[in-house]
């Protein structure tokens, strides 16, 4: 049995699960059993999004535990993500109800801008030009979308809103017309990637950081054959093998350390217990200054589709690195 996974709070004191399960990239017929292993070992978190494909699988999980009398709905923190063609403020009610029957849930816990970058509107998550390597972009302006979100609250759909992939000036952007302001900002966050003033400039703010990829997402679509392998880096197993643990509790018990809250993604009952068994270590300040020595902006999520969109997030940092 995993240890109790402890909350933090939100600025506007919400307790979230400090630990959570990531349901990005989990294959298909694999997603429902997840869910209810992990609720079984202990997590009380679960992050989803429409553009995952699999919030009814999510739902099921969820369904299946609340029948068996393992959980109460409101035992559970569920966050899902308002896709990129729904950014146009009309749309932006219905996306979240498609999301709610997917997940047979009456409200979520936590809704977030999935990216800032608006795609033409529709039911075709990556509306493809002809040359198959860019989307349609819509004019939606995101700070136009936040007051909808707002509403979503107002209405007792959604008990907190907020970001992901946001840059700083971007969540400022934000933080400008917001009559709520979002309690997270979810980013991609591990040692190759550490987006540390971005994490600053959040928490300055009050927004908490919500670390994805902590694992550096081994198994993304995308991976080259030559990329770094995060859970294989000489460090990393270094610090595993010092304190008895896997390579993968190490780089989650980092981000706890870092003050953020993390979303590992797996689907295999074994690692989902082990992932949550990492409170009961800590990592000394070399520990944490090696692992943060590992910095190369080693961006894995680069949302390439939208390059070239106005509020494209990282596209200068690619630019920068292109020189």
């Amino acid at each position: 049995m995993a240890p109790k996974i402890p909350n933090v709070f939100f600025k506007n004191g919400t307790p979230v699960p400090v630990l959570g399960l990531g349901t990005w990239n989990s294959p298909p017929g694999q997603v429902t059993q997840a869910v209810q292993d992990a609720i079984d070992v202990g997590y009380r978190h679960i992050d989803c999004a429409h553009v995952y494909e699999n919030e009814h699988e999510v739902g099921a999980g969820i369904g299946a535990k609340i029948a068996q009398g393992n959980v109460k709905r409101e035992d559970l923190f569920v966050t899902s993500k308002l896709w990129n063609t729904y950014h146009r403020p009309d749309l932006v009610k219905g996306a979240l109800q498609v999301t709610l029957r997917n997940l047979n849930l009456k409200y979520l816990d936590l809704y977030l801008i999935h990216w800032p970058v608006a795609y033409r509107e529709g039911d075709v998550l990556f509306p493809l030009r002809p040359d198959g390597k860019r989307v349609h972009f819509s004019d939606a302006d995101y700070v136009d979308t936040w007051p909808a979100m707002e509403q979503l609250v107002d209405a007792g759909l959604v008990r907190n809103i907020g970001l992901s992939n946001f840059n700083a000036k971007q969540v400022q952007r934000i933080l400008n017309v917001a009559r709520i302001a979002p309690v997270t900002n979810q980013i991609e966050c591990h040692p190759y990637l550490h987006q540390a003033s971005l994490g600053e400039f959040c928490r300055a703010q009050g927004i908490t950081i919500t670390a994805y990829s902590p694992l550096g997402s081994p198994a993304r679509p995308w991976v080259k054959q030559d990329d770094p392998i995060l859970m294989e880096d000489p460090v990393v197993k270094k610090l595993a093998q010092k304190h008895s643990k896997s390579p993968a509790q190490v780089l989650i018990r980092y981000q706890l350390q870092l003050g953020n809250v993390v979303i590992p993604k797996s689907v295999s009952k074994q690692r989902i217990a082990s992932n949550a068994d990492v409170f009961g270590f800590e990592l000394d300040t070399a520990d944490m200054q090696q692992l943060a020595a590992l910095e190369r902006n080693g961006r894995i999520c680069p949302e390439s589709f939208s390059f070239g969109h106005p509020h494209h997030p990282f596209e200068e940092e690619f630019r920068k690195g292109r020189r």
